[in-house]
């Protein structure tokens, strides 16, 4: 999942950033109103978590911009403005929880979680295929009942895949979730990531198969399809 994380304190936006990515999410950072409406403009998010204390604007406006222009995308404020009358207008505004400085990175991470799992959001809770599961919650990876380790990249791919089973997702799509814009991304390292999670899933008698389709993308299958 691809998170928008706009906040203009550099320190506390690089703790966020590794916070959220060793939860598995992509974080693109933005410090300012305008890098956050050029973001909204460059790229799909699934989730946006806002700090209201913009140096070039303030984030209820950002927010109140995207909801007239019809963006649904779930967003999380996170604020120092802690009032009651604060939570109330950030609510009104559009967003769809807020949470208040100082914070626990666990209950950040929770909550956006819960975000992504309300209808019509991007996370569902089990995705299955075969004899395999994958937990988003977790998140966790089990073949045949039994927990398989894969590493966080390998998670992001499997969830991916897992979302259109049987159907061929491109490789700009799978990049976009993938990566973040500030990641260092070599020619061949969606190829490289494919191959290793293709020869592991062998290994642990996974019954799915990762097709390459060429110049396209990648696609997974049950074996008995």
């Amino acid at each position: 999942m691809r998170l928008l994380l706009i906040e203009d304190n550099d320190r506390l936006s690089e703790f966020l950033e590794k916070g959220l990515g060793d939860a598995g999410f992509a974080v693109d950072r933005a410090g300012t109103f305008t890098e956050a409406a050029a973001a909204f403009g460059a790229s799909r998010f699934d989730a946006v978590i806002l700090d209201l204390g913009l140096p070039d604007g303030d984030g209820l406006t950002l927010l109140k911009e995207r909801r007239t222009a019809g963006d649904r995308t779930p967003v999380l404020i996170l604020t120092a403005r802690d009032g009651l009358s604060d939570r109330v207008g950030g609510l009104n505004a559009g967003a769809d929880d807020y949470l208040a400085k100082p914070f626990a990175m666990e209950e950040l991470v929770a909550r956006v979680k819960a975000l992504l799992r309300r209808p019509g959001a991007a996370l569902g809770v089990q995705l299955t295929l075969g004899n395999i599961c994958l937990d988003t919650a977790g998140p966790s990876f089990l073949i045949e009942g039994r927990t398989a380790t894969l590493t966080r990249r390998e998670l992001a791919l499997m969830e991916i895949l897992l979302r259109r089973p049987g159907k061929v997702v491109s490789r700009g799509a799978i990049e976009e979730g993938l990566y973040s814009f500030s990641d260092e991304v070599g020619s061949n390292a969606l190829e490289v990531l494919v191959s290793r999670l293709r020869k592991k899933l062998g290994s642990l008698g996974a019954d799915i198969n990762l097709h390459t389709v060429r110049g396209v993308g990648y696609m997974v299958m049950d074996q008995a399809g």
